[in-house]
């Protein structure tokens, strides 16, 4: 298998960040997870978008063209299809770093950033049991928000420490851990967005206090294609999703699923409202 970083595609197994690189010293990446349908990306200018949004957010020069990293991501996906079996998957995972810091070797310059590639099959095992009976959420506690704060809550970096403390507080394993900010809103999980439906109304968050998912993207386009109502809600969701009729997630690894549970309450799945969009979502 092959991997690209900084220019040059290389064998995956060498590709790493040096000890002194500020994605692993300080933990300064900038992530993007994009997959396959058919073997072709999926969505690829939407993913390359946002990733050079939240580098420059972050200060991070991603120096290579579009055409050049859709090149590398190619040249990986086609090694990965010579390998692996017909109709396999692929994630396509692209990360970005502000690079080596310099005074950890005697320098005073700091960088280039670290810009890489690396591929894997879509590990369909994983998500199996939203289809095959719903998922299943719990709010697990509380990520807090401060309006103006430093760390916009929209950018996709790979500071996972919440989401791995999260995963230690659900009571059942299968649960998708939840994390609300103090008021109760801006909910979001590790794996994918959440979304509810209430009066016939799919909502969303509201922009810019979670992550800005390309599946919010896909599914306000979803829903204008069948007539669905969307918007946003900002709001306490714990009383939000009480009031919901469906609770859907959407992410990227596994496109758009319902939940059957939230907490103590049941929801009714599969809904209208997936019946509806799950086919147009996958079409």
């Amino acid at each position: 298998m092959i991997a690209f970083r900084n220019g040059q595609l290389i064998p995956q197994s060498e590709l790493a960040l040096a000890y002194n690189d500020a994605g692993f010293v300080a933990g300064t990446t900038i992530t993007d997870y994009c997959r396959t349908h058919g073997q072709q990306l999926f969505r690829w200018p939407d993913h390359l978008a946002r990733l050079r949004h939240d580098c420059a957010i972050c200060a991070i020069d991603v120096s290579y063209t579009d055409g050049e990293l859709a090149e590398a991501a190619n040249a990986i996906l086609a090694a990965h299809v010579a390998v692996h079996p017909t109709g396999t998957e692929f994630a396509i995972i692209t990360f970005a770093t502000p690079g080596p810091f310099g005074f950890m070797v005697g320098e005073t310059a700091n960088g280039p950033p670290t810009v890489g590639m690396h591929a894997f099959p879509v590990p369909l095992d994983r998500y199996r049991r939203f289809f095959e009976e719903g998922a299943s959420l719990e709010i697990v506690g509380v990520l807090p928000r401060v309006d103006g704060g430093i760390v916009p809550p929209n950018i996709k970096h790979r500071s996972r420490l919440h989401w791995s403390l999260a995963a230690q507080c659900r009571t059942r394993p299968e649960n998708v851990p939840v994390l609300v900010d103090q008021f109760g809103g801006s909910p979001d999980t590790a794996i994918g967005s959440t979304l509810a439906v209430v009066d016939g109304t799919v909502t969303r968050p509201k922009w810019g206090t979670v992550l800005e998912s390309i599946g919010f993207k896909i599914a306000g386009q979803k829903c204008g294609e069948l007539g669905i109502g969307f918007a946003e809600f900002d709001g306490d969701w714990r009383l939000h999703f009480a009031q919901a009729s469906e609770v859907l997630l959407c992410g990227s690894a596994f496109g758009i699923a319902g939940v059957r549970r939230l907490d103590n309450r049941e929801y009714t799945w599969p809904g209208p409202v997936l019946k509806k969009l799950e086919p147009r979502w996958w079409r």
